[in-house]
């Protein structure tokens, strides 16, 4: 494979791989905790996400023009849950047991109702479209600005935008569809 450009020394790349994956790693991993809703495969994503992206980061550095490399990660977390969630539903897992517990001094009327309108939350972003879903994930999740989401998403500014509106939008009427009636 014969290329054009100067290769950086192996050290110098390895230097700087470190770099971007101490300052994304927490992103990364709460993108695909968010979207996969379990810590041992968003462990599993966020390893697999860092591994693709140890293989073609030379590459991403020259075509990215001194651009934010979080985009382009996010987009790598992104493909590998789709290929997760296809797999997966071909074989589906039971449904995730909550055993953490709660430390706060509540009562337990405002914990249930805390807990039921989360509840109503997530169940409502899980039944949004998935681009609408994977945006509120990285614009609230990660606090991602429009921009970068445009970049994860390979969509134009404006198109993100909207994308956000739309789905915050079609979430407040999921949750309100679901709410308890008084």
């Amino acid at each position: 494979m014969s290329q054009t450009h100067t290769a950086k020394p192996k050290d110098q790349l390895d230097a700087e791989f470190s770099e971007l994956y101490r300052a994304h790693l927490r992103d990364v991993y709460s993108y695909a905790y968010y979207r996969v809703g379990d810590h041992h495969d968003a462990e599993d994503l966020t390893e697999q996400t860092f591994l693709q992206a140890y293989r073609h980061f030379e590459r991403a550095q020259r075509e990215s023009h001194g651009r934010p490399l979080r985009p382009w990660l996010i987009r790598i977390a992104h493909n590998l849950a789709a290929n997760l969630y296809r797999d997966r539903s071909r074989k589906p897992a039971s449904p995730i047991d909550d055993t953490t517990p709660l430390s706060a001094p509540h009562t337990t009327e405002q914990l249930v109702e805390g807990r039921d309108e989360l509840a109503r939350i997530l169940d409502g972003v899980r039944r949004l479209p998935d681009d609408r879903r994977e945006a509120l994930i990285m614009r609230f999740a990660l606090g991602m600005d429009n921009r970068e989401i445009a970049r994860a998403l390979d969509r134009s500014d404006g198109a993100a935008k909207v994308l956000i509106h739309r789905a915050i939008k079609q979430l407040q009427e999921l949750v309100s569809e679901e709410a308890p009636k008084e």
